[in-house]
């Protein structure tokens, strides 16, 4: 891989008990796998530690993730190419990403947020709970950033199995009694791979 062609890739999520964490790591393998420099990074807890507490599930999942850094701005400009994921909050995305988005507004007045690849993925308790709504939700961001939106669609027969053109999308059954599976691994891979190629062809051109 020359410097001319080698991509560096940001993978920035939230999760509250680990699904669209799992998400985000097979991501995350896969875009390295296909030659990127890749950053794995978490959004800032806002919630109440008696919150995070009070969910056996939760608890667990903030003390084993508390090793990955926590996304800054930087994170985003470093990238050509930006993965996002967030479980869905009544049919959009987290507030802990929101605000990490929120943050961005200095680098955008800039314009340092345009002409990027840009791609989401999510997973819901329930089944089709808010995820097509949810990833449709974060496009409208990347539409405002000027950004390239590299969505899988249809284009491969485990985007068939795993249903949702927008993004890679997991439906965990609520309590975690569906973990994420050979369905939405496989989904996740044919993603990360179609936005490492859109990314390098877009720095190359």
């Amino acid at each position: 891989m020359t410097a001319d062609t080698a991509v560096n890739v940001a993978v920035i999520y939230y999760s509250a008990t680990g699904n669209v964490a799992e998400i985000a790591r097979e991501i995350a393998e896969t875009a390295e796998k296909a030659g990127a420099e890749v950053r794995l990074r978490r959004c800032a807890e806002l919630a109440q530690r008696s919150a995070i507490e009070a969910n056996p599930r939760w608890a667990q999942h903030a003390a084993e993730t508390a090793d990955i850094p926590v996304a800054v701005p930087a994170d985003l400009l470093w990238a050509d190419a930006v993965l996002f994921g967030s479980p869905t909050r009544f049919g959009n995305i987290s507030a802990q990403l929101k605000q990490f988005l929120d943050q961005l507004g200095p680098a955008w007045g800039q314009g340092l947020l345009k002409d990027k690849v840009y791609s989401g993925f999510t997973s819901t308790a329930s089944e089709h709970g808010g995820q097509e709504s949810t990833l449709l939700a974060l496009t409208t961001s990347f539409h405002h950033f000027g950004g390239i939106v590299v969505a899988p669609g249809y284009t491969h027969p485990d985007k068939f199995a795993d249903g949702n053109p927008y993004g890679t999308a997991h439906w965990s059954g609520g309590g975690n009694t569906r973990p994420v599976d050979d369905t939405t691994r496989r989904a996740a891979r044919v993603q990360a791979d179609r936005v490492v190629k859109f990314a390098r062809a877009v720095k190359t051109a």
